[in-house]
């Protein structure tokens, strides 16, 4: 990799990183039906143990990614990754029911806080000290894409090491991913130091230079509403193509429910890249728009067709999965370039601060209204208003960006 050019061997190295410091992100809802079984958890209580992640991340992002204005990302970075192997270890070593996943799954919110946002900011920090860079879209595009394969990822190593080893050995090979991310980071910029040419002038926590910017805000709000559709449907895919399965007599998955998901996951990467030209091509908001109320449409019906057969179902959720992150890079490239000088990092920090909330919101609301329609006997009408539920508030996303538009756009 030496004789690539330093710009492209940043984002490849931090590309990968990313993907392996993910690696126990989805564990707990690859594994949500065996954990479903084993601990006999409400849908309620799924939610919650899947939403408490996001919590974690919610609660600590505010301050992680903000440091990165006045220190090295790189610090920030490390610490995070270690918090996110602490988790996945802990989760194999000491959990075994509702409040001890609750507690350690939160832990690694957190571990994501300082990871993935402060690794964006690290390395669009390293790409501006390289002159031939003059748009950072694509990087960034990379960068969010690379979070669907690690997602991919750990959806599929999840399903593989515990159908053999059992979910404690999942947990405690999948805390060695962020590890290995780290060693990737410390490898890459062991002779780099970070240069702040601008500084922040108001104090850390002081996010007033940022919610005044409406463009940065309706991106935020974007964030927002994307990540409610988003995590949503990761948490409870996997359950989703389980049910699916079971509403036909002898009907099969065909492959495993994990692998399911993983291939949905990878079949987003190249249309997240597509969605970000498409964006250079037709305007941001335009693609943006387009993308977030095709999605909308296709989730007003997929719950509701949980009982076609298995391969109709697969089709429709996989088109489903492609559209649900197709916008993500181009809302996030969007947010940075919005960003007022010299608050970067406090900008990403709003962004992720506001916009998690949705990633936590995401899951509980999924779980809550399955768990309400499904007490009336009709489980898959209650797919079909979870589902549709989160196509309505998708749909918002369009809509934030135009009452937030910059008054006098250059």
């Amino acid at each position: 990799m030496k004789n690539f050019p330093w710009a492209i061997r940043a984002i490849l190295t931090i590309c990968i990183a990313e993907i392996f410091a993910l690696v126990g992100v989805f564990t707990f809802p690859a594994l949500l039906p065996v954990f479903s079984s084993v601990w006999m958890l409400s849908a309620i209580e799924s939610g919650w143990i899947n939403g408490i992640y996001f919590a974690g991340y919610l609660i600590s992002v505010p301050i992680l990614v903000s440091l990165t204005d006045r220190i090295p990302a790189k610090r920030v970075y490390l610490f995070a990754i270690v918090i996110s192997a602490v988790s996945s270890l802990g989760f194999a070593l000491l959990t075994d029911g509702f409040w001890g996943a609750m507690f350690f799954r939160a832990l690694g919110g957190i571990g994501l806080a300082g990871s993935y946002m402060p690794g964006l900011k690290l390395l669009t920090d390293v790409l501006d000290l390289d002159q031939n860079v003059k748009d950072n879209s694509r990087a960034i595009t990379f960068y969010t894409t690379s979070f669907g394969l690690g997602v991919a990822f750990s959806y599929f190593l999840a399903g593989i090491i515990e159908s053999s080893f059992g979910w404690k050995i999942t947990f405690g090979v999948a805390s060695i991913g962020p590890l290995i991310a780290g060693l990737l980071v410390l490898y890459l910029l062991k002779n780099q130091d970070q240069n702040f040419q601008n500084r922040p002038v108001t104090r850390l926590l002081d996010f007033r230079p940022v919610l005044r910017s409406r463009e940065a805000m309706g991106y935020v709000l974007a964030y927002t509403v994307h990540n409610f559709e988003l995590f949503a449907f990761r948490s409870w895919m996997v359950a989703f193509f389980v049910y699916s399965a079971s509403t036909h007599a002898n009907q099969t998955l065909i492959l495993s429910a994990t692998a399911w998901a993983a291939i949905s996951s990878l079949l987003g990467l190249p249309f997240s890249v597509l969605g970000n030209e498409l964006s250079k091509r037709i305007g941001r908001h335009r693609a943006i728009t387009i993308l977030m109320w095709l999605s909308a449409v296709i989730a007003g019906g997929l719950g509701f067709a949980a009982e076609l057969p298995f391969t109709i179902v697969v089709a429709l959720t996989l088109v489903y999965g492609v559209l649900v992150t197709a916008e993500s890079p181009s809302i996030t490239a969007g947010l940075i370039n919005a960003a007022p000088t010299g608050y970067r990092g406090a900008t990403m920090a709003v962004h992720s601060c506001i916009g998690f909330i949705g990633s936590f919101l995401g899951p509980v609301a999924f779980g809550f209204v399955l768990e309400m329609v499904g007490s009336t006997g009709n489980i898959t009408f209650a797919w079909g208003w979870a589902f549709f539920m989160c196509g309505i508030i998708v749909a918002l996303g369009p809509i934030f960006l135009f009452i937030c538009r910059p008054l006098d756009p250059q």
